[in-house]
């Protein structure tokens, strides 16, 4: 597969029993049918690091099964070497295009042992990797040069940054620092959808999304302006979304795409995996006003 252009990352919704596969499938096959790039089953939004081996394995065949075609990578990040091995073997046996890798700690992780990770998984990987660089969640922070460390083993294909300067001069300086580190066949990828356009137009080939995971089309529609470089008209779709991305760096994407999805109706009322909830009080209520606003077309 190709990291490029925008990749969604949906939600894994949950019930009393589970995995819910209904509202799950549904979400796949919305995102199969909308235009994107690639789907990113098991991501952070996607509740990887809360569920079992088998529940990991559920999701993955699921969407591979109801992507109608659309490339599935899914993450399998975890706190042992062993465990990474195992999920991996299950990606693969689903028939996934990619995997993402995240350095998941307890114990702080040192770059040696980061890189030791990368370097023992891609051994056993038929599927190119994307570097999943989310200090927030993992508690381990790469460098530019474990990066371009890491960029030279023969699975990776892409790294996904957690974010980008405020400025575009210096989100450009960013990309450019560390594309002199990494192999022209490794491609750049922004998240942190708050900076996403940023990322795009600072030179990141991809767009790793949340929101896209559950409304595609707005973020579709700005990945497209980005990557023709029509920053202007780029940067004005984003703000329009501003009100999200704000909702996001205060409570995270899960918290926020979640309780989105339940006043959609597209999920149930116990979605999350405990002890995270959905937002209440006025965040809640701001969301529930910009969903309800036909200008944003969402759909």
């Amino acid at each position: 597969m190709q990291f490029t252009g925008l990749h969604a990352f949906p939600l894994t919704p949950l019930n009393e029993r589970g995995v819910d596969e209904r509202a799950f499938v549904n979400l796949i096959e919305r995102l199969a049918a909308s235009g994107v790039d690639a789907i990113g089953a098991l991501g952070s939004t996607g509740s990887y690091a809360y569920l079992s081996r088998a529940e990991r394995a559920q999701v993955a065949r699921l969407a591979v099964e109801h992507a109608a075609g659309v490339p599935v990578t899914v993450c399998i990040g975890a706190l042992r070497t062993r465990q990474v091995l195992e999920l991996a073997e299950d990606a693969q046996q689903a028939g996934v295009s990619g995997v993402l890798l995240s350095a998941v700690s307890y114990q702080k992780l040192t770059d040696e042992e980061v890189f030791g990770l990368f370097e023992e998984v891609g051994r056993h990987l038929s599927v190119p990797l994307c570097v999943y660089d989310n200090p927030t969640t993992t508690h381990f922070s790469f460098s530019d040069e474990l990066h371009g460390r890491v960029a030279h083993l023969p699975p990776v294909a892409s790294i996904k940054l957690p974010g980008m300067p405020d400025s575009l001069p210096a989100a450009k300086e960013r990309v450019a620092r560390l594309r002199a580190l990494v192999p022209s066949s490794v491609t750049l990828g922004v998240s942190g959808d708050g900076s996403g356009v940023m990322g795009l137009l600072a030179g990141c080939q991809i767009w790793y999304s949340a929101w896209a995971g559950l409304f595609p089309h707005p973020v579709l529609s700005m990945t497209r302006e980005a990557l023709a470089g029509n920053a202007e008209e780029a940067f004005r779709l984003s703000a329009r979304l501003q009100p999200i991305w704000d909702l996001f760096a205060r409570h995270g994407s899960i918290r926020v795409t979640a309780t989105a999805a339940l006043l959609s109706g597209l999920v149930g009322p116990h979605c999350l995996p405990a002890p995270l909830q959905l937002l209440q009080g006025n965040d809640r209520r701001t969301l529930a006003a910009f969903l309800s606003d036909k200008e944003h077309n969402l759909t």
